[in-house]
C-alpha cells in the first residue's frame, strides 16, 4: 500500500491493518509515515491510541538504545580495539531514515575475534550477564556461533550480542571479518564505528537471507528499502555495492534483497544492477519455491494460521539452518532442537 493512501483508509480497513502492521513491528513506522506527511489528523479517531502508543514505545527504545551504547563505551573504557555497531544501534546513532520508528531492543557490536574474551569480561565486570542457557546451547555459541551467548544486563535488562562475525563461520558463505572492520567508519563523538554503507546494506540482507528464516521479514525489507533509497542517492554506491558483494561472498543475499525489496517496496534500484544481480539467481526449482514461501510468509496477516503459512514457515527455518550449518551437524542439531520446545535457543 502506498503511504500517501494511509489516511484514506476506512476504519474497518484499519482494522486488519493495525494487527498486521503491530505483528510485523512496523506500527511506529505507519506512525512516522503519517506524521510526515501531515496526514496523522486525517485517520480515525479510535486508530490514535494505537498509533500514540506505538510512537512512545519506539521513542522510549530509541532512548534506551543510545543509553545502551553510552554504558557499552563506559565499559570499554581502555579496551583499543574497534567496536562496530550493526543493526539497530547503527541506524540510531547514525540518524539514518530506517531508524525512524523502529523497534530496537538489543545492542549489536562486532569486534575482532582475539579481543572478545576481553570485550566479554568487561561487560561481565559493568553488570551484565549470560542469558541462562544449557549446556548444549553454550557450548553451540561459543564452537559454532558467529557471536557469544546473549549477554543481559542485571538491571536494565537490556541485551547485548558480540559478534566476532556475520554470519556462522561453519556457513555456506564466508564473509572476512576483517575486511568488514577495515572498512567501517568512525561514529563521530563516540569511540564506535559502523559499516561502511555498502557493507550495511550487505549486512541487512545476509541477516534476513541467509541467517535468518524471515519471521519478520516484511520489517527486514523494510530496513533494506530504507537503506538503499537513502544511499542509493549517490550514484557510485551502486558499482561500490555490487563489488563489494562479489568480495564478501555475499551475492546471493543481496540478490534476494534487491529482488524482493523492489517487487513488495517498489525499491528503486537501476535496471543495470537488477542485470548484473541475475547472474547471482539461484537454479528455477530454487527460485520457484523460494518466491513462494517468502510471498507466504511476507503476506501472512497474524490470523492466518493454515497449513500451507506453517509450511512455508517451517521451510525457511529449515532452510536458514541448512545455510548455517553442514549437514553433519544439522541433523543432530534439529534432532536435538526438535526434542525441546520448538525454535528454542540457538
Amino acid at each position: 500500500m502506498a503511504p500517501d493512501r494511509l489516511d484514506a483508509l476506512q476504519l474497518h480497513e484499519w482494522d486488519r491493518l493495525l494487527p498486521e502492521a503491530r505483528a510485523a513491528g512496523l506500527l511506529a513506522r505507519i506512525d512516522v509515515l503519517l506524521n510526515e506527511r501531515g496526514m496523522f489528523n486525517g485517520i480515525p479517531d479510535p486508530v490514535k491510541p494505537h498509533l500514540i502508543a506505538a510512537r512512545r514505545i519506539a521513542d522510549n527504545e530509541r532512548c534506551a538504545i543510545r543509553w545502551e551504547v553510552n554504558r557499552i563505551a563506559h565499559a570499554l573504557v581502555g579496551v583499543d580495539t574497534p567496536v562496530v555497531l550493526l543493526k539497530g544501534a547503527a541506524y540510531i546513532l547514525c540518524g539514518l531514515p530506517n531508524a525512524r520508528g523502529r523497534i530496537s531492543s538489543d545492542v549489536d557490536i562486532l569486534v575482532p575475534k582475539a579481543s572478545i574474551e576481553q570485550v566479554e569480561k568487561r561487560l561481565l565486570d559493568h553488570g551484565w550477564q549470560h542469558i541462562k542457557l544449557d549446556e548444549y546451547d553454550q557450548y553451540f555459541y561459543r564452537q559454532w556461533s558467529h557471536e557469544l551467548p546473549p549477554l543481559q544486563h542485571r538491571d536494565r535488562g537490556t541485551v547485548v550480542d558480540v559478534h566476532h562475525t556475520i554470519l556462522p563461520p561453519i556457513g555456506r558463505l564466508h564473509p572476512d571479518p576483517e575486511k568488514l572492520l577495515e572498512a567501517s567508519v568512525p561514529l563521530k563523538g563516540t569511540k564506535f564505528n559502523v559499516l561502511a554503507p555498502p557493507d550495511m546494506v550487505l549486512h541487512s540482507a545476509a541477516h534476513a537471507f541467509q541467517d535468518g528464516d524471515l519471521t519478520r521479514g516484511l520489517r527486514d525489507l523494510v530496513d533494506i528499502d530504507d537503506l538503499l533509497r537513502h544511499l542509493g542517492e549517490k550514484k557510485i554506491f551502486w558499482d561500490e555495492l555490487v563489488a563489494r558483494a562479489e568480495e564478501l561472498d555475499l551475492c546471493r543475499p543481496l540478490y534476494y534483497a534487491l529482488r524482493y525489496s523492489q517487487f513488495y517496496l517498489e525499491t528503486p534500484i537501476a535496471q543495470n544492477i537488477l542485470e548484473v544481480s541475475k547472474a547471482w539467481r539461484p537454479a528455477r526449482t530454487v527460485s520457484f519455491v523460494m518466491d513462494a514461501t517468502v510471498d507466504n510468509v511476507i503476506t501472512a496477516g497474524p490470523w492466518r494460521k493454515d497449513l500451507c503459512l506453517k509450511l512455508s514457515q517451517e521451510l525457511l527455518y529449515i532452510r536458514a539452518h541448512w545455510l548455517r550449518m553442514p549437514p553433519y551437524l544439522l541433523i543432530p542439531h534439529l534432532i536435538r532442537k526438535a526434542l525441546r520446545k520448538p525454535h528454542d535457543g540457538a
